[in-house]
This record gives C-alpha cells, sequence and structure tokens, in this order.
C-alpha cells in the first residue's frame, strides 16, 4: 500500500507519499481500506515533531477515516467483510490501509456519504464526550465554542442546537460567522474586534455561559472563567493558545464552576469505545435525520496532504479538510 510518512519533522513538505508495508489486524481488530481521511490540528503537530503517537499506533498521521472492511481479525463478530464504516484511529488514517480496533468502528450513517463519512469520528467523538458526556450541557442552557467554524465547532452548533441549547461562538472573520448562524448559532462574536466576555454577558443578561469549549487553552483561562455562569463547566480541548496560565481560584470558587482538560488520542482502547458507542446511540440517530451533518470545506487526494495541512494552518477554511485515496 501507500500512505504519508514523515521521514523528518518539519513543515507540509515534511509529508511525503510513499510505499509502506500492508497492516495486519490482530485479536479484535479490523482491516479498513481506506476511501478518505480528514486533516485535524494534531496531525499538524506530529508532523512538525510535537505529538508523538502512543504506544503501539501507527506512525502515520490520520485520526479518522471512512472506507470499507477488507478483512476481520481474530474475535471480531458483527461486523462483515465489505461492510461501509468510518473509524477513529489512534493514527494510521493517512494510509490507503489501516488496522483498526472493532470498538472504535462505525457504520456509515444513513444520508451521509461514505466520503464524507471520514469528517466524522473524531470531531463527533470530542464533542460528544467532552460536551455532553463530561460537561453534562443541558436543554435551554449556552454552550460557548471558541473556534465556531472550525470542524469541532461546526459540529458542536448542530449537536448542541438539537438539544436544545443557546449558542454561542467565536470565530475572526464574517463570513465564517455567517457560516456559523447557518447551522444554527445565535450569538456571534468576531474575537478579533470585540470582546467575548463582555458579549457573552451581554447576551445573557450577565449570566455567562453554562458551559464552554475551548480550544485555546492557556491564552483564554483567566477571560474563560470570567465568561462561566455560575455552576459553569469549561472544557479544554485544546492549547493553540499556549501550555500554562494562571488561574484564579477564587473565581472558580466563587462561580462553584469547574474546569476539565482532555485529550481522545491517548485514551485506553476501552474509554474510547465507550464513547464511540454513546456516540452511535445518541448521534448517529441525528445524522441519519438530517438534523446534523458533516461540514466539509474540501477534498484533496491523499498524496497531496502537504497542500490541505498548508490549507488547515492557514485557518481559512470552515469545517472539515478531507484527503481521499482515489
Amino acid at each position: 500500500m501507500h500512505a504519508i510518512t514523515i521521514p523528518e519533522p518539519g513543515g507540509p513538505d515534511a509529508l511525503v507519499w510513499a510505499q509502506a508495508p500492508d497492516p495486519v489486524p490482530g485479536e479484535g481488530e479490523v482491516l479498513v481500506e481506506v476511501v478518505a481521511s480528514a486533516v485535524n490540528r494534531a496531525d499538524i503537530l506530529q508532523r512538525q515533531g510535537f505529538y508523538t503517537p502512543p504506544p503501539g499506533a501507527s506512525s502515520y498521521p490520520g485520526l479518522e477515516c471512512s472506507g470499507r472492511i477488507a478483512a476481520l481479525g481474530p474475535g471480531v463478530s458483527g461486523w462483515a467483510v465489505g461492510d461501509e464504516v468510518c473509524a477513529l484511529l489512534a493514527g494510521g488514517g493517512y494510509a490507503e490501509k489501516v488496522v483498526v480496533p472493532a470498538g472504535q468502528l462505525l457504520p456509515v450513517p444513513e444520508g451521509v456519504g461514505l466520503t464524507q463519512a471520514a469528517a466524522l469520528p473524531e470531531v463527533v467523538c470530542t464533542v460528544w464526550s467532552n460536551v455532553f458526556m463530561i460537561a453534562h450541557l443541558r436543554p435551554g442552557e449556552t454552550l460557548l465554542v471558541h473556534g465556531g467554524s472550525s470542524g469541532i465547532g461546526t459540529m458542536a452548533i448542530q449537536l448542541a442546537k438539537a438539544v436544545g441549547a443557546t449558542v454561542a461562538v467565536t470565530a475572526g472573520t464574517k463570513e465564517k460567522l455567517e457560516r456559523c448562524a447557518e447551522l444554527g448559532a445565535d450569538i456571534l462574536i468576531n474575537y478579533r474586534e470585540q470582546d467575548f466576555v463582555a458579549e457573552i454577558k451581554q447576551a445573557t443578561g450577565g449570566a455567562g455561559a453554562d458551559v464552554i469549549l475551548d480550544n485555546m487553552g492557556a491564552k483564554y483561562l483567566d477571560r474563560n472563567v470570567q465568561a462561566l455562569a455560575v455552576n459553569g463547566r469549561l472544557a479544554i480541548i485544546g492549547l493553540q493558545g499556549g501550555v500554562k496560565g494562571e488561574l484564579n481560584i477564587g473565581a472558580l470558587l466563587g462561580k462553584r464552576a469547574a474546569i476539565s482538560a482532555t485529550s481522545l488520542r491517548a485514551r485506553p482502547l476501552s474509554e474510547k469505545a465507550a464513547i464511540v458507542a454513546a456516540v452511535r446511540e445518541h448521534v448517529w440517530p441525528l445524522l441519519a435525520s438530517g438534523h446534523v451533518r458533516p461540514v466539509v470545506d474540501r477534498e484533496l487526494p491523499m498524496a497531496q496532504a502537504g497542500e490541505a495541512h498548508r490549507v488547515v494552518e492557514a485557518s481559512g477554511h470552515v469545517g472539515k479538510v478531507l484527503l481521499v485515496t482515489r
């Protein structure tokens, strides 16, 4: 097969489409012939040499894919060769074939094309696990999503609206905010021109956001706490704004608020399987009914992964950038 390899960390040109050994499924695993994968920020960090795959994971980037099952490993039941699937991965999606633990497989949702299904596993599992399983967003509450036009953001908007929440988003351009509004966002904040703390307070009558989904980390830590409502929950899923920040514990105590910080890639297989099962139960019906849909900005050949990374790093896209093997 062919895969995107990283002979030496570096810029987008460090991604090399090269021949690689075919993976072989082990106990409880399946072999998937990849139709498409998607670009995530973690892939960029791995390319740069800052995000080593967890032990036992493929050395090739790619945290999600869609395709068809080509072979079943020992002990796998409930799936058959030829099934169209999408999958959450610890790595290896930028390849023509990848091995996947059976617990991380999902059927392609009704009404979603096989290629576009590659845009779903990482974002849906991230949003559902953080916003709903950990932060427990409820109907009538307000969710603030930083980076509303990203893959994570576009999915968070739709899922929060589907459960009856009010959604606020930050984005850096009028055009991106308009796309967020089309997906259902109620409160639109241009972070280049507006103070999101003041805007969310004004929009909620001084209450603040019940849940904040944050991809910035240190840069936004203090302001996120200011923006939280009483009993609010801050879910940190990214570190684009740095890793070390000062936390006003008094403000946190005063609001009886909570902060969680999670990553998905390095979680044990059992935890990933539980998240995938919850996603299949709660989100897949919303996809089948059309209430939620993947948002894809563009598709590029997988051999042009470097160009796809340039697109994502430039932050001009909305939703996901896909890599296709055809």
